[in-house]
């Protein structure tokens, strides 16, 4: 049947635009295709380019314990991530706080607090520094359960922020190991610097008026007692080795008997980076005598004492840039310590009053 040319030119038209749609619909699916290739493509690029590594989950402070629970492992660009990062587990666990039996101690936050928690036959502890110590222990049934660590715990050697990928320069094994002669000591004679807060690791040095500056105790963490809510301005508690005590007992005498003289505390910028200074004091020769005796004292730390204490400059150092100065003051320095000392304890009641009617919920009136 013929067909009037206006049906076929409306025909012509549609098969037109049919062929138009299909050339459109081509062209979208080709390029639909091209960038389902090229997503492809760039997801096994990625895929190559990628490694796994650990980050920190939370913000941690120089010389801050890090547990494993602290790290999650991410996977994120080679080309972005240092050769010494690491995502091989078992060298985070080389580095875990651990108990003997495996039980790992993990680390939890409230109101920017850390505590440590650990769970022992599926029961979860919390644990707790013995004061005097500083061993690690759990209470069971009212008594308390002195931990036995596998390992030295990691510690951050610098300030690091949540998201940090972890890299064997950031993190190494703690230098503290809690020896038996360790105790909790506390001072109020050591003059502090403005910004100091627990957790903070110092030295103790003391300064002559002549101008010389020994290093007494080397690089330990701080804790600074809070008495009702405000940190105390003149007390420190810190904890130090039988050696340790003698030789700050033995410092504190020498600073009172001086005047001019000073016992302060310096703080570590990076405590986790920096290693300890070695103490350059030299104790008096009574000190000495009762540091090679002392029963109390390890044995290795003993010949340490001997070797420092016994050679010829540690003598020369104590007669000419101490004693010296001790004995040009002659009488005053024997009125200047009677007088220190008794300060000291004077400050030391008074504190442990303050301390105690704070605790009471109690205020003591002018």
């Amino acid at each position: 049947m013929a067909t009037n040319p206006m049906q076929r030119k409306a025909r012509n038209s549609f098969l037109l635009g049919m062929l138009v749609m299909l050339l459109i619909a081509g062209v979208i699916i080709a390029l639909l295709l091209m960038q389902l290739m090229n997503k492809i493509k760039e997801e096994k690029e990625n895929l190559a380019n990628s490694v796994n590594a650990y980050v920190l989950n939370q913000d941690v402070k120089s010389g801050q314990v890090i547990t494993t629970d602290m790290l999650t492992l991410t996977t994120v660009n080679k080309t972005l991530v240092p050769s010494n990062a690491t995502s091989d587990l078992s060298v985070i666990e080389n580095y875990a706080l651990q108990d003997k039996e495996g039980n790992q101690i993990t680390t939890e936050y409230n109101n920017g607090n850390a505590t440590m928690y650990i769970t022992i036959n599926n029961t979860r502890y919390q644990v707790n520094e013995d004061d005097e110590t500083g061993n690690l222990y759990v209470e069971q049934n009212g008594e308390r359960e002195y931990l036995e660590l596998d390992t030295v715990p990691i510690v951050a050697k610098v300030d690091m922020k949540a998201n940090t990928l972890i890299t064997t320069d950031l993190i190494s094994k703690g230098d503290s190991v809690v020896q038996d002669d360790v105790r909790r000591q506390e001072y109020n004679v050591v003059v502090l610097p403005m910004d100091l807060s627990t957790g903070d690791y110092i030295d103790i040095r003391l300064m002559l008026p002549n101008g010389q500056d020994f290093i007494v105790v080397s690089k330990k963490e701080v804790e600074v007692p809070v008495i009702g809510t405000t940190d105390s301005e003149d007390t420190i508690w810190v904890n130090l080795s039988e050696d340790e005590t003698l030789s700050m007992s033995c410092a504190i005498i020498d600073a009172a008997q001086i005047n001019g003289a000073k016992l302060y505390a310096t703080k570590y910028t990076e405590p986790g980076m920096q290693n300890a200074a070695t103490p350059t004091y030299v104790v008096n020769e009574y000190t000495a005598t009762l540091l090679d005796s002392d029963p109390n004292i390890l044995e290795q730390a003993k010949n340490q004492i001997i070797a420092r204490y016994n050679s010829g400059n540690s003598v020369t150092i104590r007669n000419n840039q101490i004693e010296s100065v001790i004995n040009s003051q002659a009488d005053q320095a024997q009125t200047n310590l009677q007088t220190n000392m008794e300060e000291s304890i004077t400050n030391s009641k008074n504190a442990r009053k303050d301390y105690l009617d704070a605790l009471s919920g109690t205020t003591t009136e002018e």
